[in-house]
């Protein structure tokens, strides 16, 4: 039975942590400084990782290597499973030539790509996120995102930076449930807390994404339908975290976002149009969007237009059915908890590490609930099932080097939790005092860089920012709230985001082109988010803690 250490390197936090993070920043310059390959990032900073368990944590090579094992197989049940299967029903869309129907149906609702920008990443991504989660937004909206003429670059980069703010309360309300599992706070406050930090991001996105697509003049032109959508989804969020249940606070919010903006864009255009960004006003070496009379007034047939938004809304429609008590119970049923085989690992504390069990949820998993909703697209799209299979094969085998990069990330992950190195890590940041209020976002964006998912990242620092609070005097569920608000902001930048994002459009191998485009606006958002948390441990805005 191995029990992790705090502090393995000559009795020193500060230098056992120091050395815990060194995979990390092997991650991070191989990725981001060489520009090695992400895959290659990825097995680098894990083959730190093993020596550093087992030459400083003394950690046995055998409990080391079942650990990094169990990331392995974690990475592909369910996380290939969901953003392959993802990505497969896209690909039937463009078999069947339907996905071009689609994005004249999005070019009708606007032919500028700022809004359609805000439409389909910010808007029908948290949607997504909400009822799916684990990659599967930022899977479908890139490819959305490139068919309507966006570069592959600049379609991952939206996607990237909209996957951000619904992270806290997707998939329904799962990362604030697990939060007050290992915290033993009520759910109810933590998404009250949660509420009253991540809606305040939630209004600057949309500006975010204006200057992502078109720059300063896209703020120029557009900054009142960015700020009216950014502040109806916050509002929205708040409201429903607050006074109904986190679970639906990113539903009920892409909805209002999605109705204020086409609103507001609708009005504005009838008083004074704003030149539209399409071909004739698009960024140099962006490709000019599929649009124009001919393309986008032309007819399309009823039949044709309700098959082309078919695949989307049968996502929608299966998650949405799946949280039906009745059917989430039946699907629950089918979820098979096993003790790992040889790992045996105790916390700090002397307590069972959760990472012993691993749980195949093979009903429940949304690769699984994405299997469906792709069934019936074959049925929707009239695909044989020869054709659908063929379909699959080529798309895992496009994927190959993005599923290795996910198995050496996730590897990474749980070697470092289970050797000890991530607690250690916290440890040393909690002895901030009173100053971790202001660090405590910071815990859970390396968390989400780290595992890609908000809800790891909740089940990883939860508690111990609940032990720093009330070692610190300051108030706990702020703090454990803190967590799950900083992650969203790691999103960006998880590798494992990067990958999934990488390989929809086709840029396999330029993860570290799409790390540095986003570690400046990630960095920016946490910083904003340091100091509304230190703020709020204050007398300043202490009242908008429950």
């Amino acid at each position: 039975m191995y029990q992790q250490p705090l502090q393995p390197v000559a009795g020193s936090l500060a230098l056992s942590a120091a050395c815990a993070a060194l995979p990390l920043i092997t991650l991070f310059l191989l990725l981001g400084v060489v520009r090695t390959r992400a895959w290659v990032a990825a097995f680098g900073a894990l083959a730190v990782a093993v020596a550093l368990a087992w030459g400083l944590w003394r950690m046995p090579l055998s409990q080391t290597l079942l650990a990094a094992g169990q990331g392995a197989t974690f990475a592909i049940f369910p996380l290939v499973w969901t953003f392959g299967t993802a990505i497969w029903i896209y690909r039937m869309t463009v078999h069947t030539g339907h996905f071009d129907t689609l994005r004249r149906g999005f070019a009708r609702i606007s032919d500028d790509r700022r809004i359609q920008a805000m439409v389909i990443a910010f808007c029908f991504g948290s949607l997504l996120e909400a009822l799916a989660g684990q990659g599967t937004p930022v899977a479908v909206t890139t490819v959305m995102l490139l068919a309507l003429g966006f570069t592959p670059v600049r379609a991952a980069t939206v996607a990237l930076v909209a996957n951000t703010v619904p992270a806290a309360f997707g998939p329904l309300g799962l990362p604030i449930t697990t939060l007050a599992g290992v915290t033993g706070l009520p759910a109810t406050e933590l998404g009250m807390m949660a509420g009253r930090q991540v809606p305040v991001i939630a209004v600057v996105v949309p500006l975010v994404l204006l200057l992502v697509v078109d720059g300063r003049r896209g703020v120029r032109e557009l900054w009142r339908p960015a700020l009216a959508c950014g502040s109806a989804f916050a509002l929205a969020q708040f409201a429903t975290a607050n006074w109904l249940t986190a679970a639906l606070a990113d539903i009920v919010a892409a909805f209002a976002g999605a109705g204020v903006l086409l609103l507001v864009t609708r009005r504005a255009a009838a008083r004074q149009p704003v030149p539209a960004l399409t071909a004739a006003s698009v960024p140099e070496h962006d490709a000019p969007p599929p649009q124009g009379p001919s393309e986008r007034d032309a007819p399309t047939p009823q039949g044709s237009q309700w098959r082309a938004y078919a695949p989307y809304l049968t996502i929608v429609a299966v998650f949405a059915v799946s949280q039906i008590p009745a059917v989430k119970h039946l699907l629950d049923a089918g979820t098979l908890a096993v003790s790992w085989p040889g790992l045996h690992v105790r916390t700090a504390s002397g307590a069972p590490s959760p990472l012993s069990t691993f749980r195949f949820a093979w009903f429940a998993a949304p690769g699984s609930l994405l299997m469906v909703a792709g069934l019936i697209t074959m049925a929707l799209l009239r695909v044989s099932p020869r054709e659908a299979a063929r379909l699959y094969g080529r798309t895992l085998f496009e994927l190959r080097w993005a599923v290795l990069t996910v198995v050496g990330l996730l590897a990474l992950s749980f070697t470092m939790n289970a050797a000890g190195q991530i607690a250690t890590l916290g440890v040393w940041m909690a002895g901030a005092g009173t100053l971790f209020a202001v660090l405590a976002p910071v815990l859970g964006w390396l968390g989400v860089a780290l595992t890609g998912s908000d809800t790891s990242s909740n089940s990883l620092f939860g508690a111990l920012q609940v032990a720093a609070a009330q070692r610190a005097g300051l108030d706990p569920v702020l703090l454990a709230a803190a967590n799950a608000s900083g992650g969203t902001l790691g999103k960006m930048i998880s590798l494992q985001n990067l990958t999934i994002a990488a390989a929809a459009v086709g840029l396999t191998g330029r993860e570290g082109d799409l790390f540095r485009r986003m570690f400046g606006w990630s960095v920016l958002l946490l910083a904003l988010m340091c100091l509304l948390v230190g703020l709020q441990a204050t007398p300043l805005l202490s009242w908008m803690v429950p």
